[in-house]
């Protein structure tokens, strides 16, 4: 049985409750990586003195690292290991091993403690012992592996069932560092003034079972996109947590919980001024009934909103996008899936779409999707024939718009598949007319913010891109990259580093960012940190040259071009 699977672990604790103590207990003495003592319960590395904290999730990769010290443990592995059950990227492990290396002061050009694999995974090079029981004993041994990988076991399902618990508590009540790049809200005021009133959606969360995430994630989301159609309201995506409210009048969440074929989902509308519950619904439904469970949640909301929404807007609600329940599954998982940004993910997203398709020919949504993992492939340049790639995108768009041509999201994925080809006049023409569908639509005006950058236009892509971080205060990463890469553009290397460093904390596994990173940091004039920034993109893609990377990027000014050329050859040649 692989050693890094939930299932061993989960039998291991059930079969050795002797060793249910957990580490640093008396089952065992204290594990040692170098000079630190590993303290799992705590989540903390303790050398001397000094005490280093660690997330849990950070803390069980150490532990599976540990637990195979001098191995290369691939990335997939180590993935399914910690997330088990839950869509994630690269990006989440990635982000694990940077806050492991800063904690145990190891460097990732240097490493004493974890080495990179270049397209593998991870090693802990570093010595990996037991520590002293007592005080006197004599000096720790190498640990025999069976009760090292034991200890490891224990120190997984103790983080499971304790620390798991601080850690949702954490991540709901700090929300995430935002950059100087989304503090320009909306006017609640003034826009009820206008007749217009603001309501702002946070994610849905998932009860239970983390494998439903995707699901909750995109219930929220649909909601979202439902109300964002309505011409009375202005929908701000809290993707931000807490720091929205002050930004909507009105507030909604939810959560969600899948129990076999029960589905529970309860929604709650706040009033952001007098924290007043105005309205709340929980539904307990067969799971089948997913899609009217929707319809009856935007309807119920709706009515309780006091925006200006015509009739017709009304009976919009209750026309979804697709009446099959197998083909809205598939459709999130693929969603999720194709939002990691990395080919592997982009080829399962790939799949989950063609599913959705085959349970539902006429699903607009998915034939959307569909394209962009075909224009993607050009991007990754995993296609042995580019023009082929992006035609098959081209068609599979316009299939999509053919079957709905007043969905928003069809015009946007047309939007994304002619700029991949550069096709930018139609490109703007598309993402304009996904504006008229929804003035709201954040994505749209960050397109087509990206879209004046690749022609030369970065002056002209910073207030677009304003715009769509104020409709969406969380924007994903990519906001973050195209403003930082419209000020690098500008000449302002400050705010461009503000912005993509942004960037890198949501997803630093992102190459994109780390090229222009290292570009931002060598126009800053420092060139110790541009260097560090080549390395991760080394890491990323091994040999790496940006001429051959620009050749399916893309822009097409060729002073940008020529300048991003320019930075980059101080640092990756």
């Amino acid at each position: 049985m692989n050693l890094l699977s939930g299932a061993w672990t989960t039998t291991w604790w059930r079969e050795r409750p002797a060793a249910r103590a957990g580490w640093g207990g008396t089952a065992d003495p204290p594990l040692q990586i170098g000079p630190w003592t590993v303290n799992p319960a705590a989540n903390e590395l303790c050398r001397g003195e000094e005490t280093a904290h660690l997330e849990p999730k950070a803390m069980e990769v150490l532990l599976l690292l540990a637990a195979r010290a001098g191995e290369a443990v691939g990335r997939e592995a180590l993935l399914d290991a910690v997330w088990s059950g839950v869509v994630v990227g690269d990006e989440a492990l990635t982000q694990s091993i940077i806050k492991l290396r800063k904690a145990l002061g190891d460097n990732p050009r240097a490493p004493s403690y974890i080495e990179t694999i270049p397209k593998r995974g991870y090693r802990l090079i570093a010595q990996v012992t037991r520590g002293v029981a007592t005080p006197g004993a004599p000096p720790p041994g190498p640990a025999p592996r069976g009760k090292r990988v034991a200890g490891v076991g224990a120190g997984i399902l103790l983080l499971l069932a304790l620390g798991a618990g601080v850690w949702f508590l954490e991540s709901r009540s700090k929300p995430p560092a935002v950059a100087a790049a989304d503090s320009d809200f909306f006017d609640p005021a003034a826009e009820e003034r206008a007749g217009i009133v603001s309501v702002a959606v946070l994610p849905f969360e998932a009860v239970g079972d983390g494998a439903q995430d995707f699901l909750a994630r995109g219930i929220g989301s649909d909601l979202m996109t439902d109300l964002s159609r309505l011409s009375g309201l202005r929908v701000i995506d809290g993707e931000a947590g807490g720091r929205i409210a002050p930004a909507a009048r009105y507030v909604v969440t939810g959560s969600v919980q899948r129990d076999g074929e029960t589905l529970r989902v309860n929604v709650r509308l706040v009033d952001s001024r007098s924290h007043e519950q105005l309205w709340s619904l929980r539904l307990e439904r067969p799971y089948g009934n997913l899609l009217e469970i929707q319809n009856e949640i935007s309807s119920g909301l709706v009515a309780q909103l006091p925006g200006r929404i015509s009739d017709a807007e009304r009976r919009q609600l209750a026309q979804r996008n697709t009446h099959s329940v197998s083909a809205y599954e598939h459709f999130l998982r693929a969603k999720a899936l194709f939002l990691v940004r990395r080919p592997q993910q982009n080829e399962q997203a790939r799949a989950e779409y063609v599913k959705a398709i085959a349970a539902d020919p006429q699903f607009a949504r998915a034939y959307a999707g569909l394209a962009m993992t075909h224009a993607m492939d050009y991007r990754y340049r995993h296609s042995g024939d580019a023009a082929a790639a992006l035609a098959r995108a081209e068609e599979l768009a316009e299939s999509a718009r053919q079957i709905d041509p007043d969905n928003p999201e069809v015009y946007w994925a047309l939007g994304f598949v002619r700029t991949q080809s550069r096709h930018y006049e139609q490109a703007v023409q598309a993402l304009q007319q996904a504006i008229r569908l929804n003035p709201s639509y954040a994505d749209a005006y960050a397109l087509l913010g990206g879209i004046y950058t690749y022609t030369g236009e970065a002056a002209r892509s910073i207030p677009s891109l304003r715009k769509a971080l104020r409709l969406n205060p969380g924007g994903g990463y990519l906001y973050f990259l195209l403003l930082g890469r419209a000020y690098l553009f500008q000449n302002d290397p400050e705010q461009a580093l503000i912005n993509l460093r942004e960037a890198a904390r949501r997803n630093p596994e992102d190459l994109e960012t780390h090229v222009y990173l290292a570009a931002a940091l060598v126009a800053a004039a420092d060139r110790p940190a541009a260097e560090l920034e080549a390395d991760e993109v080394r890491i990323r893609e091994p040999g790496f040259s940006t001429r051959v990377w620009l050749d399916t990027y893309p822009m097409t000014s060729v002073a940008y071009r020529n300048r991003l050329l320019q930075l980059t050859a101080v640092v990756l040649p």
